[in-house]
């Protein structure tokens, strides 16, 4: 047996008003159809709902228990057409964002900070991969979006757009023989140990490509995870590091670094946003989308 909310409706309806006419006024409905309904919704429940006499309708023991019951299943489903609304609106929605590392630390704290001032009852669950892994999961509707280092990852099959730009750049100890240098070319980097990021990075990669072009020996004496491990490394004289600007002005202040420029093309670099398709995502992911490009810009 299923109930039709409509007439539950009708039958708060006029338990409120009192009378059938009302009932039927209050909802935009023929009397006729109010008084059908009523008369189906006892012959399913096989219970009187209803006393009828000169002065009008009265619920019974039965109606006043249905009375409540109604109310709270009324209720509930406009709830649920409200808040469907918002996610076709994108008030409310879930986006899920692959980034790579560089983007989360450089960017991401403040672009979410003032997208979720504005977006409330939007979930953004952001996951850290590297930039290959990025876009293997947009491409698998694993994310909606990906932010990832352009270069050594092409984005075949999916929508990419610039997102920003960043610049590396080469932490040293403050003791450093290169210490006392302002700018400095990777050949010459390249003869000193390196603390490295973990396998598959852009950063460790270009390192890589950069001493096979030089027929040098790249000497990796550990791989960290996260920049703040890799600039106490540094501070620790483990070795030198890249990284991007932004985070080895930060982390040099912190810990003592001296911060030098890197005398290569690659050392800019472009950083770029990835979906499937714009026009196919969900509304709260395409607000998402349309937010980063907005705080890029300014």
């Amino acid at each position: 047996m299923r109930i039709d909310p409509v007439s539950l409706r009708l039958f708060v309806a006029v338990v409120d008003t009192g009378t059938i006419a009302a009932a039927a006024e209050r909802e935009y409905i023929a009397p006729s159809a109010v008084s059908r309904r009523l008369s189906d919704l006892e012959d399913q429940l096989q219970t009187q709902l209803l006393q009828r006499s000169n002065r009008g309708i009265a619920p019974t023991a039965a109606g006043m228990e249905l009375l409540g019951m109604a109310r709270s299943v009324l209720n509930d489903l406009d709830d649920i057409q409200r808040q469907m609304r918002d996610f076709s609106s994108g008030e409310r929605g879930l986006v899920r964002v692959f980034a790579n590392l560089s983007v989360i630390t450089e960017f991401m704290p403040g672009c979410l900070r003032s997208f979720m001032a504005r977006h409330p009852q939007v979930q953004v669950k952001l996951e850290e991969r590297i930039s290959s892994a990025v876009l293997q999961g947009v491409a698998s509707n694993a994310a909606d979006v990906g932010l990832y280092a352009h270069g050594n990852s092409q984005a075949d099959g999916l929508v990419s757009l610039p997102y920003r730009r960043d610049e590396l750049v080469l932490a040293v100890p403050i003791e450093h023989a290169l210490a006392e240098r302002e700018h400095v070319g990777i050949r010459e980097a390249l003869a000193y140990d390196f603390v490295g990021l973990h396998n598959g990075s852009y950063i460790n990669q270009e390192l890589l490509k950069a001493a096979q072009e030089q027929d040098l020996p790249f000497r990796c004496r550990m791989q960290v995870t996260s920049f703040d491990a890799l600039a106490l490394m540094v501070e620790a004289g483990m070795g030198i590091a890249l990284m991007p600007r932004l985070i080895g002005e930060r982390f040099g202040r912190l810990f003592g670094l001296r911060i030098l420029r890197l005398d290569e093309p690659w050392a800019m670099r472009e950083l770029r946003l990835c979906v499937r398709d714009i026009c196919n995502l969900p509304r709260a992911a395409r607000l998402f989308v349309e937010h980063l490009r907005a705080e890029a810009c300014r």
